[in-house]
């Protein structure tokens, strides 16, 4: 009888962590496993901006298009939000190509539990597997090729969506309302704090997600705002009971034409109302 090609390994259960047997069985195979030495930060095209927001019943999480290196534009339709599973999704910001195999190998560890487990994991479960796979790349951080992702998703037993923020060693927060993170998020933020609610309904909250990305890309340059001669809008994802969609760009075209409408208007964007004034 001939012997299998397939080592053993493969072929016997074991943790239902997927890193953590590609740890013991491939460890060259992770992400940024042996970085080279010195700074690479600047020989790697950088992602940015990512916002997230809640509604009820739910979850938003949307992204510009734009990869920068340096002083240049090095992609300007790059995809920064992936589903994870059905009911969650990441939103990646900092060096590109770490963080594409980062969400690549997230949404295999997602996948390698519910098979081994034979069920999914929490909201927290799968927010903390992602908090290990960011303080996995902490080598490469330090060398200046970090990857700080935002992650969503659906909880079934609150019926709420949720929101979790990360630091560069694996620090995992969750947010309240809304979040960004990438170069642009300090103006995407300042945008939600002046629109979001909390009671906002789904296609209200894609509006104002949008206006949040607009004035992400008009104060930073790392930022790419809806570009109207390429067809190039954001990436919208949302998230309910019913499980995960990726909104059709010609939705998000329709919403992001009405923004820049409005702006044509009102360059500074929709103005917030002045508690006690009329």
């Amino acid at each position: 009888m001939s012997e299998s090609r397939i080592p053993a390994a493969y072929m016997t259960p074991g943790t239902s962590s997927f890193a953590d047997f590609l740890t013991a069985q491939s460890p060259e195979l992770l992400p940024g496993h042996n970085p080279a030495p010195g700074n690479l930060g600047d020989i790697a095209p950088h992602g940015t901006t990512i916002v997230a927001a809640t509604f009820p019943g739910g979850v938003i999480i949307a992204g510009d298009r734009r990869a920068t290196q340096g002083n240049l534009i090095a992609e300007r339709d790059m995809r920064k939000v992936f589903p994870a599973d059905e009911y969650s999704a990441v939103g990646i910001a900092g060096s590109a190509g770490l963080a594409v195999e980062l969400v690549k190998l997230f949404q295999t560890e997602l996948e390698h539990y519910e098979k081994i487990e034979g069920t999914t994991l929490s909201i927290e479960g799968k927010a903390s597997r992602l908090s290990a796979l960011v303080r996995g790349n902490l080598a490469m951080a330090m060398q200046g090729l970090v990857v700080v992702p935002l992650f969503v998703g659906f909880d079934p037993d609150a019926g709420v969506g949720k929101i979790y923020g990360y630091d560069p060693t694996g620090g995992r927060y969750e947010q309240t309302g809304y979040a960004g993170v990438g170069s642009g998020s300090l103006f995407a933020k300042g945008a939600l704090k002046k629109l979001y609610r909390a009671d906002l309904d789904e296609d209200t909250l894609v509006a104002v997600l949008v206006q949040a990305l607009y004035d992400a890309a008009d104060d930073d340059s790392a930022t790419g705002g809806p570009d109207l001669s390429r067809k190039l809008f954001p990436l919208v994802h949302v998230i309910t009971a019913d499980g995960g969609r990726t909104l059709p760009d010609a939705e998000v075209a329709a919403v992001a034409e009405s923004v820049i409408a409005g702006r044509l208007q009102r360059p500074d964007g929709p103005i917030a109302e002045l508690e006690g004034r009329p």
